[in-house]
């Protein structure tokens, strides 16, 4: 069974820095191992639609919202199973619960808050 598992959110003062982490499991069971995965961070604030935050690909190619582009960097650990985003510059805006998801498929992890204060 597929699991994702997010860790590393917190309080953090306007201006502040966050690592975000998301250990994938389960992925060979399914027939896909995460090196050929795609990956994608989202984000759900108080009140609003879960958006997208970034994503990679398993030619490490990036897309960013708008909103954090050159705040934000997603990354990956293969090795590890792991995929990182790098938050730094943190506004109030960016407060919410962080989830990450395998591109395309149904699997999500539960999600890290992150409340940025001002």
């Amino acid at each position: 069974q597929v699991q994702l598992v997010e860790s590393g959110g917190g309080l953090v003062q306007a201006g502040g820095s966050l690592r975000l982490s998301c250990v994938v499991s389960g992925t060979t069971v399914s027939g896909t191992a995460f090196r050929y995965t795609s990956l994608g961070w989202y984000r759900q604030a108080p009140g609003k639609e879960r958006e997208l935050v970034a994503r990679i690909t398993s030619s490490a190619t990036t897309i960013y919202a708008d909103s954090v582009r050159g705040r934000f960097t997603i990354s990956r650990d293969n090795a590890k199973n792991t995929v990182y985003l790098q938050m730094a510059t943190l506004k109030p805006d960016d407060t919410g619960v962080y989830s990450c998801t395998l591109t395309g498929t149904p699997y999500w992890g539960r999600g890290t808050q992150v409340i940025v204060s001002s």
